[in-house]
């Protein structure tokens, strides 16, 4: 043994080739701050020990290392910016003394070498991957970009266009495609991954393979010329900004810290690095995604804690009503595994249910995702059926009708007549009362929301409703289907609506109000997505979810929240709803639509829109950029904060993760309590309390007014 520690050993391997295998305690490898230290003095030793000649990384886990320990460098970025940069530095040395062996180094990638550990791997002189590998810098989803050298050294090996695009969408990406960039010298089986390693090493020490070369290129500056560096810069600059629309600092600052060390030498490159991460890691932005990163753990773990609750074992789900809605729950489920009985009364739904299924199936196909032979397997795990005999062997059935309560009691009755007992039912319900609906059913307890987002393959959220009456039991087994699924469930106690659809509708309230005071609809989209960061605004969203689908829930919430929610006398969606402008489904509501030459629908303006609205607004009127978004937000987070006091949603991360992944709440802000968090209670009070006078939904509560007064913070401050 020639060095030893908690989390890596070195020995010899093959003659005077030395393995470093990192062997961290637990299920994964990461770079803790003690490693990186342990790895400094192995490093500084290894250095100096000539029997040496070469040396393999490798890991003893299914990855390689996952990128650094998120939740122990957290607190080390609220410190002083002149500390952080000496802390960083002390960081990136190590990275260096990694780079500067006397002899050649070569990683062994398995699995996932991601953030600090796609950096460890380009400190080495050779990379040779798996073939199931994934290499990547994720760093700008936590608002902050590489910092341990990776805008230095992956501009130097795959040039300055490629290290821009995976550093900018902190994509992970496949090995085969890391190899057609040079990011990695080869791609093997995993079970040559070892030998095809050694193999590689011990050409280098026998000259070759000349190692000292490929090393002296991430020593020097990038290989462009001004001109090409101009244009290279300036493009990439061009199309984050465009994307990000200058809301995330982070890719920017990635780019411009790569075009400042354009024409500099290592160590200079990464003194400028060092000073623009620690920079980068103080901002509210990096707060925020941070934020979201340690909420989607909360989440995740709350709810494999349910799972592993289950004694329910699910092999065959079902859904009942196809088309698109659930053939989009029969995809997902087939695809991530669990055979699928689809059913309906009509064969045209079925039909069109495994059109859906087929066509996303068959995007993957095209995308080199997945082989022909397993997308014929997958849709083998779908079963559509007019019989409802076939759904005797379901552990769990989603009933996916139509929105109406009295057609939902029915198939829901009948199905728990039918069915085996103890059988799970869940509703996809988007607004009616889990217990209203559960008044049909003999057995309560069996039954709760199942709430997917549409469409269904790209929303990560599924609310999961808890009745009155509603098990734990059945609860838990939900939990885990769904994260059977590839899914992120939160579970939320019940009311109308649930959580998201009762906080977004007071948001479609107050944009209405505005449009009726002389609005411009379409500047206010502009400002909802141009400077507070939404992804659609609150008509292009109208349109999306469909002003039909829309009007019939503002009923259901004007029912149950009559106060706040009843149904404004002049109203933009009852107009649209009532001429049968129901947005994109048909290609008409706030916008017109036609397909682009994608296929892909593209909103316009429609001045039919704007002629048929003239009869219930005022005058047109312009309003400021933060009226609107006050306008618009005051209702929404009113809500929000209402659920978490009648303990609709159990936590604010809860929340703000259900807003992020349900809705698309902006990122970059970290959710509703975050956001309040950093703009402060207090003076989201103040603000309201200059719009009261509009209505009940712009009034906070009691409650709310107390948690200001006592200076309420929702997320504990780190360090």
């Amino acid at each position: 043994m020639l060095y030893k520690s908690d989390s890596f050993e070195v020995a010899f391997i093959k003659d005077n080739i030395a393995e470093f295998k990192f062997c961290v305690a637990g299920s994964v490898n990461t770079l803790s701050q003690q490693t990186l230290k342990d790895c400094a003095s192995a490093l500084k030793e290894l250095a100096t020990i000539s029997d040496i000649k070469g040396m393999i990384f490798t890991s003893d886990k299914d990855h390689f290392i996952i990128g650094a320990d998120i939740f122990e460098f957290l607190p080390t970025f609220t410190k002083p910016e002149a500390e952080l940069v000496a802390w960083i530095k002390d960081a990136t040395d190590v990275f260096d003394a990694l780079e500067d062996l006397p002899f050649p180094t070569l990683s062994a990638i398995n699995g996932l070498a991601l953030g600090g550990g796609c950096e460890w791997v380009l400190a080495t002189d050779y990379r040779v991957a798996s073939s199931n590998a994934k290499i990547g810098l994720p760093e700008v989803k936590l608002g902050i970009m590489p910092g341990f050298g990776g805008t230095v050294r992956l501009p130097r090996i795959v040039g300055a266009d490629n290290a821009m695009l995976w550093i900018t969408s902190g994509a992970e990406n496949r090995a085969a495609d890391a190899l057609k960039v040079g990011a990695v010298d080869a791609v093997v089986s995993a079970d040559k991954l070892l030998e095809s390693g050694i193999s590689t090493l011990e050409l280098a020490i026998a000259g070759k393979l000349d190692w000292q070369a490929k090393r002296n290129v991430k020593l020097q500056p990038l290989k462009l010329n001004r001109v090409e560096q101009g244009m290279s810069f300036a493009m990439a600059e061009g199309m984050v900004m465009g994307k990000t629309k200058g809301h995330y600092p982070a890719p920017i600052m990635a780019v411009r810290t790569i075009k400042a060390a354009a024409n500099c030498t290592r160590d200079e490159a990464m003194a400028i690095e060092n000073a623009n991460f620690a920079e980068l890691a103080r901002t509210p932005e990096a707060a925020a995604q941070t934020g979201i990163f340690l909420a989607d753990q909360f989440i995740k773990g709350k709810a494999r804690k349910q799972a592993k609750g289950s004694d329910v074992t699910i092999n065959q789900a079902a859904v009942l009503g196809a088309g698109i809605m659930g053939g989009g729950i029969a995809y997902q489920s087939a695809y991530k595994g669990t055979p699928i009985i689809m059913k309906d009364i009509q064969q045209d739904a079925l039909d069109l249910g495994m059109g859906e299924a087929s066509k996303l199936l068959g995007q993957k196909v095209q995308r080199g995702h997945m082989a022909m032979e397993k997308m014929v397997a997958t849709l083998g795990k779908i079963k559509p059926t007019l019989n409802d005999s076939d759904l005797q062997s379901a552990d769990i059935i989603v009933e996916a009708v139509v929105e109406n309560p009295k057609v939902k009691q029915s198939v829901l009755a009948q199905l728990e007549k039918d069915m085996p007992a103890g059988t799970i039912l869940t509703s996809n319900t988007s607004t009616i009362r889990i217990d209203e609906l559960a008044t049909a059913l003999e057995k309560p307890e069996n039954f709760c929301g199942m709430h997917f987002f549409n469409p269904v393959p790209k929303m990560p959220l599924v609310e999961i409703i808890r009745g009155e009456k509603t098990s734990e039991k059945t609860i838990n087994a939900v939990v885990d289907y769904a994260l059977k699924l590839g899914k992120s469930p939160i579970v939320v106690n019940d009311c109308p609506g649930f959580f998201v659809n009762r906080v977004l509708f007071p948001y479609f309230a107050g944009f209405s109000k505005l449009v009726v005071e002389g609005a411009n609809f379409a500047k206010v989209d502009k400002v909802m997505e141009n400077v507070f960061g939404w992804p659609m605004g609150p008509a292009y969203l109208l349109d999306v979810v469909g002003i039909d689908t829309a009007y019939h829930c503002t009923g259901v919430m004007a029912d149950g929240f009559p106060e706040r929610m009843s149904r404004a006398e002049k109203d933009p969606v009852t107009v649209f709803a009532n001429e049968k402008r129901f947005g994109q489904k048909n290609k008409a509501g706030f916008y017109q639509y036609a397909p682009d030459r994608r296929g892909r629908l593209k909103k316009a303006q429609d001045p039919q829109a704007v002629e048929l609205l003239s009869s219930i607004t005022d005058a047109p009127k312009e309003f400021d950029k933060q009226e609107i978004i006050d306008r618009c937000m005051i209702p929404m987070i009113n809500e929000v904060l209402l659920c978490l006091q009648e303990n609709i949603v159990a936590s604010p991360q809860e929340a703000d993760m259900a807003l992020i992944y349900g809705i698309g709440f902006p990122p970059f802000r970290g959710g509703a309590f975050r956001y309040l968090d950093q703009t402060g209670l207090a003076n989201f009070v103040a603000t309201a309390d200059k719009y009261a006078h509009l209505g009940a939904i712009y009034q906070v509560s009691e409650q709310t007014r107390k948690w200001a007064e006592e200076g309420r913070i929702f997320y504990k401050v780190e360090g």
